[in-house]
């Protein structure tokens, strides 16, 4: 899979954790969604790893399903006043949001390195 000598890891869910998606153990992360330099145990650089806009389309099919599918449920059942639904549904879609969307870019990135995804070139 790569030229480390260590223990080899799965890439993605190494990603999902947060951790280097070669060695497993490093961070992936040095802030919320900023991407660490390198990983500290393995000292892999992390320059390849470029997940663009990919994590937040994710984020943003998968909570608008979880969140609308259930305002939509609570009002064919409840049917409660339009600013319950506001206190309720706007907090649960900021959670789910923040929640996924570190896993999301650790994934994007994981898949990344174990595809070995590189920049589009064009051959003429």
């Amino acid at each position: 899979m790569s030229d480390y000598r260590g223990i080899e890891t799965d890439a993605a869910s190494a990603g999902l954790r947060g951790r280097c998606p070669r060695c497993g153990e490093g961070r992936l992360f040095s802030g919320f969604v900023t991407v660490a330099p390198r990983c500290e145990a393995c000292h892999l650089d992390y320059d390849f790893a470029d997940s663009g806009d990919g994590p937040a389309v994710f984020v943003i099919l998968i909570a608008g399903f979880v969140v609308v599918g259930l305002a939509l449920w609570t009002e064919i059942h409840y049917e409660p006043p339009i600013w319950l639904h506001l206190m309720v549904f706007l907090p649960l879609t900021l959670v789910v949001c923040l929640g996924l969307l570190r896993p999301m870019k650790g994934l994007m990135i994981g898949l990344q390195y174990r595809n070995r995804a590189g920049q589009g070139r064009r051959s003429d």
